[in-house]
């Protein structure tokens, strides 16, 4: 069997069973991604071993394993520097009943590949992300998760490439509505609701409209059945074996489809009456979202699910950027002692850290009126855009007791950038966990370690 052909038969079975272990295998015969494929593109040619390949491997990998955690719907913009190895990962939470629109773009001034994957994050911890969808630039795809899930994004140009770029996730109901002209304030009786005196439950919703109003396919499929049963009165059962689940549309004043035709979204199945177990309520219409197991069958499926999660529209919208673009790529600071650095752009998301005052952070992006940044030492963050200032202007100076080289990072070892004699006088422009920022004769800036001032006056 050819491995296309093996990975649409295991795809049809993890939709029937939902299994973790069967997209185990599915996964083992999926074709390579585009990120994959340049990946093994590099390893055949040789590239793989070069130190900035090894470091554009390296933020693939953190994309993933410490992705930054939002809340969707999203919009974010963000930058990426030609001749550093970047990527950015995002995790956020995407529930079955709702689909997510998820859009990448960039400017025209980009050259190269933008690698975007999505990927479900594994139920074993112990495994790896699964690929849902990848592609590269300017592309966009709506994606239905079959299930509850936690998810990743991840944003990577090819080596020595970069630009900015514009992520966008936005939610919205997984069906149409499936009553003309109504809308969620019309269903009046919900899922789980007590019948029978508490013999049994609702499994669906009721939606009041009066005599005759048209009912929509909520998506498209097949007609399985269309017939006449005591509770449901005149019914019609539509098929959709994409998603191995049938729709119930139920208490029909009369059926317009035929058993075995296809209906698109929006076509009429029916119109509303109050026939079967309904005789006595109302016009409305009962509609139900049921999975089912291998093949259709009722057995071992989930069987009836809340359709209120499949109908409702989404009320919350992505908040557009409300932050300085041409801050892209540059680096600027904090203004006071202890402003957050926080795991998402809110101000109820975890805190990475408190930074001290005048800690230079490089502005990588931007969501809502929250900065995306990066600490000197490559952890990242948000925190909000009002809270920095341009590292233009000195905050002081600083005069060393030694001769003191002028480094590209805060740390040991890092490559040499000047020199400064003892004795110096130099400008303060930042400062971060005993190392001061100060500028170079090459109009760039480095840092020296506070340990080796001997006098100083901060502003």
């Amino acid at each position: 069997m050819r491995r296309s052909s093996v990975g649409v038969l295991l795809g049809a079975l993890v939709a029937a069973t939902g299994c973790e272990q069967v997209e185990v295998v599915v996964d083992s015969y999926r074709d390579l991604t585009p990120h994959e494929a340049y990946v093994e593109g590099l390893r055949a040619s040789g590239l793989a071993e070069t130190a900035l390949t090894r470091d554009w491997l390296a933020a693939a990998d953190a994309a993933l394993e410490t992705p930054l955690s939002v809340s969707v719907p999203f919009i974010e913009e963000g930058y990426f520097t030609p001749d550093d190895a970047m990527a950015v990962g995002y995790r956020f939470a995407l529930a079955r009943g709702r689909t997510a629109t998820i859009t990448l773009s960039v400017d025209g001034e980009t050259t190269g590949r933008v690698f975007f994957d999505l990927l479900r994050v594994a139920e074993n911890p112990e495994d790896p992300p699964r690929p849902v969808r990848a592609d590269t630039v300017d592309l966009g795809f709506v994606y239905e998760p079959p299930r509850d899930g936690e998810y990743l994004v991840r944003v990577q140009p090819e080596l020595l490439r970069g630009g900015a770029y514009r992520l966008e996730v936005r939610l919205d109901a997984a069906l149409a509505f499936p009553v003309e002209g109504a809308d969620m304030t019309d269903a009046w009786s919900q899922w789980g609701d007590p019948r029978d005196g508490g013999r049994r439950t609702h499994e669906g919703v009721d939606i009041f409209a009066p005599r005759g109003t048209p009912v929509l396919a909520a998506f498209p499929g097949r007609v399985r059945r269309v017939g006449t049963s005591n509770l449901g009165g005149n019914v019609v059962w539509v098929r959709d074996p994409g998603h191995n689940r049938d729709f119930y549309y139920a208490h029909l004043d009369s059926q317009y489809v035929e058993e075995g035709a296809y209906v698109e979204v929006g076509d009429t199945v029916g119109f509303v009456g109050n026939t079967g177990n309904a005789r006595t309520t109302p016009p409305h219409l009962h509609f139900g979202v049921y999975y089912r197991g291998a093949g259709g069958s009722r057995r071992g499926g989930e069987g009836a699910v809340n359709p209120v999660l499949f109908i409702r529209p989404e009320r919350s919208r992505p908040a557009e950027l409300d932050v300085d673009r041409d801050a892209w790529g540059t680096w600027v600071r904090v203004a006071e002692a202890g402003i957050r650095l926080r795991t998402a752009p809110s101000l109820r998301a975890d805190v990475v850290e408190e930074l001290e005052r005048f800690a230079p952070v490089r502005v990588m992006g931007g969501s809502d009126d929250f900065y995306r940044v990066e600490l000197p030492d490559g952890r990242a963050g948000y925190l909000a855009a009002r809270l920095t200032e341009p590292m233009d202007d000195a905050i002081g100076t600083v005069t060393v007791a030694v001769e003191s080289l002028v480094v590209a990072a805060p740390g040991d070892g890092a490559p040499r950038m000047d020199r400064l004699a003892a004795g110096a006088e130099s400008p303060v422009l930042g400062r971060w966990r005993g190392w001061t920022a100060v500028p170079t004769a090459s109009g760039r800036w480095g840092w020296i370690p506070a340990a080796v001032e001997v006098a100083t006056d901060d502003g």
